[in-house]
Parts: structure tokens; C-alpha cells; sequence
């Protein structure tokens, strides 16, 4: 994947990311030995950001009380 800034790097993926400056034609040259044959340009991510939070509950969405499951539902906490 690439991007058209480092501002959209910073952005997408947060700060302290390591970058430098290529054509699309050099990215896809180093690419193509590791069989990458798409290349996404300034992509978005779906997921919330995360967050330098204490309890880290707020950044990941977490729920502080269980949800109550039906007795054949099978719950995995990770």
C-alpha cells in the first residue's frame, strides 16, 4: 500500500511511522518479487482508533458487564 502524503501515513496507520518517498512504478517493482500484484493508494481503515486510554476499555469498545447469553450459545473471552 502507499500513500499520496505523510500526513494521510499519519492519519491512517499514527504517527512514528517509518517512510519514504517512491514512484508507483518503483513500489510496484519491489512489490512484484513477493507476488503483490495490487496496490492500494491512501487506504481507510474501518476500525475505531485506538487510544492511549488507562483502562483501555473506552479505546477498544469494550463492554464493562457481560452480555447475557442464551445456555447454548458459547461465549470466548480473549
Amino acid at each position: 500500500m502507499g500513500f499520496t502524503s505523510a500526513e494521510r501515513l499519519t492519519e491512517t496507520l499514527g504517527g512514528g511511522q517509518h517512510w519514504i518517498r517512491l514512484s508507483e512504478s518503483a513500489l510496484r517493482a519491489m512489490a512484484e518479487p513477493i507476488g503483490a500484484s495490487l496496490l492500494t493508494v491512501d487506504p481507510t481503515l474501518t476500525a475505531p482508533a485506538v487510544t492511549g486510554t488507562a483502562d483501555g476499555a473506552a479505546a477498544t469498545g469494550a463492554v464493562g458487564t457481560p452480555v447475557p447469553q442464551a445456555p447454548e450459545t458459547v461465549a470466548r473471552i480473549a
